[in-house]
């Protein structure tokens, strides 16, 4: 088969090496010399620990043995299973804790809970005052900014792989048993299927295809700091995380909503800590969410200065200097218990988009769920 593949994020890119590994030729299309959007503007989390039971976990799952064996392959993406911790201040976050640990797919997610000297000895690098933290075993990182590029050069080394950046699609139309992509050179590309996974980009020829799209997009903003002098050995979450994550409701997480409410900053701006080193020490450290359009064109310093007062209460010492402040814009369907919108555009063209927070995490299975629907 000839695939042609629209969008060079994470999702993209997984979609292209699912068709390559199963011996198919990929035409890749992005209208960024490279990618640049939301796949590389996020923490690189493969994040496990709290998706919702069934397909969510199920998917999380298969995505991350997925990418370990991705990670051995292409050892460019950074692949490093490192688990998390999500670290709890007050009983009543150490409630919620225990109430997950109670879970009957807890033993699946690898959870544990740890003392707060546990938590030391996992990782020394946090010497807060924490009651200790709820263990992951099974959440692990990439790293973002290098990923698709590493991922790419690995393509092209098989043979069957064609990019071609800084082109925009145009017009997806049926051919005799396939599909033709037309880009803003005229140029027309041909092929057994079509597959657009456009990211953020929901106007335009998305728009035309997909009018009824059940997908909006959603704004975040993280910062980057100088190198870290000593090892963060897991990715780190705060316990406002449990407020976001389907996996941590009920009763125990109403009572802490109730007992504790967050600071204003952290309300308005939708907020929990999610923290991770990256391969230069560095810590990426973030972030807030929005969901109103249309968004600001800067960033709100107000989220920063809570971001850094929560890291430095559970590293118990400041942080090192922010080098890089961003925004990023990522698709999620409305129906956020929904993995992904994947939408037949034409008779051999699919829409794949909105997997929301969940993309980086969950790309490989989503990509391999399509080529296995499509019989590639």
């Amino acid at each position: 088969m000839r695939v042609i593949v629209v969008g060079a994020g994470v999702l993209g890119t997984m979609h292209a090496w699912q068709a390559v590994q199963r011996g198919h030729e990929v035409v890749h299309i992005e209208r960024e010399a490279e990618a640049r959007g939301a796949s590389l503007r996020n923490f690189g989390l493969i994040w496990v620990s709290g998706r919702a039971a069934g397909e969510e976990l199920a998917t999380a799952l298969r995505a991350r043995d997925l990418w370990e064996e991705i990670g051995a392959a292409v050892p460019g993406l950074g692949f490093r299973a490192n688990g998390s911790l999500t670290v709890v201040t007050t009983e009543a976050e150490l409630a919620v804790a225990r109430t997950a640990l109670a879970r009957p797919d807890a033993a699946a997610r690898g959870f544990r809970l740890l003392t707060p000297d546990e938590v030391r000895t996992v990782n020394p690098a946090l010497r807060g005052d924490i009651l200790g933290a709820l263990a992951c075993n099974r959440d692990a990182a990439v790293e973002p900014r290098t990923a698709q590029r590493a991922l790419k050069e690995a393509l092209l080394r098989s043979h069957r792989y064609t990019f071609l950046g800084g082109r925009e699609v145009r017009d997806v139309v049926d051919t005799a048993g396939g599909s033709a992509v037309r880009d803003d050179r005229g140029e027309v590309h041909s092929g057994d299927a079509a597959v657009l996974c456009t990211g953020a980009w929901l106007g335009g020829l998305v728009r035309e295809l997909a009018p009824q799209l059940p997908v909006r997009r959603v704004r975040l903003q993280m910062m980057q700091t100088a190198p870290l002098d000593e090892q963060l050995t897991t990715s780190v979450a705060d316990a406002d995380s449990f407020r976001y994550y389907p996996a941590y409701g009920g009763t125990a997480l109403d009572t802490m909503a109730a007992a504790q409410a967050q600071p204003d900053v952290a309300a308005e701006h939708k907020m929990q800590l999610l923290m991770v080193q990256r391969t230069d020490g560095g810590l990426t450290v973030g972030d807030t969410h929005e969901y109103a359009e249309p968004f600001g064109f800067d960033v709100d310093e107000a989220p920063y200065g809570h971001l850094t007062s929560v890291a430095e209460q559970l590293l118990g010492r400041p942080l090192p200097p922010v080098r890089r402040r961003w925004a990023g814009v990522y698709a999620q369907c409305v129906d956020t218990t929904r993995v992904v919108h994947r939408e037949r555009v034409r008779d051999h063209a699919w829409l794949v988009t909105g997997p929301g927070g969940r993309g980086m995490t969950c790309s490989p299975a989503i990509a391999e769920t399509t080529a296995n629907e499509l019989g590639w």
